[in-house]
């Protein structure tokens, strides 16, 4: 293939490919398999190839609107008179060249890339052009101070809540001891994958196809566990799930479980926010202390919802400043809603409730926020 350009995808467009360009047909094979691996398709030229009609570099066909260019290291001299561009990588094999990084100079390369030790970095970068990569999504942990505090009832009416605004929202388990999240949403024989299906996972998941092979469960996707005997989902899976799970945009809301072991910290490290629920009497908020320093080591930003107030127990604003930690909200106790809940009725389903309350209110602030986490 080296020489020719690569054929068309029957009803792509040459801007959402990327151009590669190298003669070297070792290289070649590799960019190739990578793209491969990325879900890509380039388009493969020895030059930069000349616009349709035209007699000099870029235009519309490949340099100039191509989302990514991938020059071989044997490519550099040739493309020096090309028009300077984002998005322009020098790839190469030769870890031991001292004029390397002249060549990238030259073209305006971006970044250097030395095969195979950046194989996974540069799957990466095609992939993002492959699923048009944009605003990360906005991702909320939900977890719990003390037992039985209501975290999972919390973190499902807040994804039920998101995708009843029309965002695109999916919901992850991260608790393999909490029962499903499918269940509380009813959906527990729900067609579709679960945690153990991405537990031997390695390197990038694809964002589009992780999103539809999940249980659809009232407009919203769902990452759960299944009913069958524990299995363990190692940190670099857990990472790669949620990453997958957040580069399409909208929202993401992960029940938490109260341990903070190596895969929930690889979690914990990618949430934008995580809201700690604690019922606002003096026992939870002692056990809550302790959860609290074990997020905080990992989570950039940790808030309280104080559930419900006990008859003689603490305020808010006292819970919250027992555990330094900023105060969210307050969530009142709901009357009827574990009824409801076992009947089936997801929390949060009744738009009048308390609970549909809080969360219309926390996405009203934290969607119309410029950094997508309410002051």
């Amino acid at each position: 293939m080296a020489g020719a350009a690569a054929s068309a995808a029957p009803g792509g467009g040459a801007g959402g490919r990327p151009l590669i360009i190298t003669e070297d047909p070792l290289l070649l094979d590799d960019l190739l398999r990578l793209c491969a691996a990325a879900g890509a398709e380039p388009h493969v030229h020895h030059e930069v190839p000349e616009p349709s009609g035209a007699g000099g570099p870029g235009g519309s066909t490949g340099w100039e609107s191509a989302p990514l260019v991938l020059v071989g290291d044997d490519a550099a001299r040739r493309v020096r008179g090309a028009p300077r561009r984002d998005g322009v990588f020098l790839v190469g094999r030769d870890l031991d060249d001292p004029l390397v990084w002249q060549r990238a100079v030259e073209i305006g390369a971006e970044e250097v890339l030395r095969l195979p030790d950046a194989e996974s970095r540069l799957v990466d970068r095609i992939a993002d052009v492959v699923e048009g990569a944009g605003r990360p999504a906005l991702a909320v942990g939900v977890i719990g101070g003390s037992g039985g505090a209501g975290a999972s009832t919390l973190a499902c009416a807040l994804a039920l809540r998101a995708a009843r605004t029309g965002e695109r929202t999916i919901l992850i388990d991260g608790d393999p001891l909490g029962g499903g999240m499918d269940v509380l949403l009813g959906g527990e024989s729900a067609e579709g994958l679960r945690w153990p299906d991405f537990a031997g996972s390695r390197g990038r998941v694809g964002a589009g196809a992780l999103e539809e092979s999940l249980p659809e469960l009232h407009a919203l996707r769902v990452l759960s566990w299944d009913r069958g005997d524990r299995v363990v989902v190692p940190p670099a899976a857990m990472r790669s799930v949620v990453a997958a799970a957040r580069r399409r945009g909208g929202v993401v809301v992960v029940d938490l479980p109260r341990r903070v072991d190596e895969a929930v910290a690889e979690v914990l490290a990618q949430l934008d926010l995580v809201l700690m629920v604690v019922p606002g009497e003096l026992r939870s908020v002692a056990a809550a202390g302790r959860v609290a320093a074990g997020v905080r080591m990992v989570a950039r930003d940790v808030r309280v919802v104080v559930r419900g107030r006990c008859p003689g127990g603490l305020e808010p604003e006292a819970v919250a400043a027992l555990l330094g930690v900023p105060l969210a909200g307050e969530v009142p106790i709901e009357v009827g809603l574990p009824g409801r809940v076992a009947e089936g009725e997801p929390p949060g389903s009744q738009g009048r409730g308390a609970l549909a309350r809080f969360c219309d209110g926390f996405w009203q602030r934290a969607l119309g926020s410029a950094q997508g986490v309410p002051a």
